[in-house]
């Protein structure tokens, strides 16, 4: 296995607003071809592809999550990766490993061997059923795009993106995710149980004769150019001090007085970090593209707050106790600080 090339590659020049949306539109149409109903998730996907960030999915075997990525890997022309986590998965099954090998003159010598980390777009597949030390090995490769493996340090293809699923806690033989992974997410979604009517067009798509495809559509190159273009949005002052006051009111004991929402203080030890604030914007900035608009609105950022702020907040005993979840604090928090 050859090393993808280390340097991104070349954006598309003087992409427009017009050409950003519709390819957009594109990508989405051709995934619904094959994957029935989850539409507001496919779109949360693309935010967060676009935004650079990774995706962290919850839901129960057999929703179609990996259908959804293999499909959006053939959309836009990426390589594709899928990684079984299990208890006995490794860190050198993800990252890959140094391995002695022997040229034709019988010299010996130490060769890197790339992991399956190595793709465009990575499934990391029931992620929380891996060990900590597992799941601690994509840490490097989210956040900083590279691997280290001995002294050597090897760039992540561009784009890069890992999808995460992850099976709900209370299901045998999972582990939770450490707070610090979490954080790398740049979203999580829930992946909701589709209903009569997408049951019955699932069973029509994949029972008969015909399997529907998707056809490709943008090239790494593209979409590394729609990146940029989404992080060129401007964001009016007072939308990011709306951003900064929900995440400051998820925190049970903000520098600046008391949380507007009743339940931080009862339930939250923790609240979002800088990089929930770093997500609402950047996820704004490309929502507000894909809806035709040049500049972010405060329907934006609250729309959003569910998925950038979810896996932030860090519950405390009474509220595992009590079963509390997360998305209910969110809504509170959202509801509780004024937009002005």
């Amino acid at each position: 296995m050859t090393l993808p090339p280390a340097t991104p590659p070349a954006p598309s020049d003087g992409l427009t607003v017009e050409e950003f949306i519709a390819t957009a539109h594109q990508i989405e149409t051709e995934v619904s071809r094959v994957l029935v109903g989850q539409t507001a998730l496919m779109r949360q996907l693309l935010i967060t592809l676009l935004a650079g960030g990774n995706a962290l999915l919850e839901g129960v075997p057999g929703l179609g999550k990996t259908l959804l990525v293999r499909t959006l890997a053939k959309v836009l022309t990426g390589t594709f990766s899928r990684i079984q986590f299990t208890p006995d998965l490794m860190p050198a099954d993800i990252t890959g490993t140094l391995v002695l090998s022997e040229d034709e003159a019988g010299r010996r010598a130490f060769r890197y061997q790339p992991g399956p980390v190595f793709a465009n777009l990575v499934l990391a597949d029931e992620i929380n059923r891996a060990t900590p030390r597992t799941q601690s090995a994509l840490l490097e490769a989210m956040q900083e795009h590279h691997v280290t493996v001995g002294t050597n340090t090897y760039e992540l293809p561009s784009p890069f993106f890992v999808l995460a699923t992850q099976n709900p806690l209370e299901m045998e033989g999972t582990y939770p995710l450490p707070e610090a992974q979490l954080d790398r997410f740049f979203f999580k979604l829930a992946v909701n149980f589709p209903s009569e009517d997408e049951l019955m067009e699932i069973s029509r798509r994949t029972t008969g004769a015909e399997q529907p495809a998707a056809a490709p559509i943008a090239p790494a190159s593209r979409v590394v150019a729609m990146q940029q273009l989404a992080r060129q949005v401007p964001v009016a002052e007072h939308v990011t001090r709306y951003a900064a006051r929900l995440i400051l009111a998820t925190h049970p004991h903000p520098a600046q007085g008391r949380s507007a929402a009743p339940q931080v203080a009862k339930y939250l030890a923790y609240g979002a970090s800088p990089r929930g604030m770093q997500a609402l914007i950047l996820a704004a900035k490309i929502a507000a593209l894909l809806d035709g608009r040049e500049a972010v609105a405060l329907e934006d950022i609250r729309a959003l707050a569910l998925p950038a702020l979810r896996h932030r907040l860090i519950l405390n005993y009474e509220a595992q106790a009590e079963g509390i979840n997360p998305d209910d604090i969110v809504r509170e928090v959202v509801a509780a600080v004024p937009t002005k």
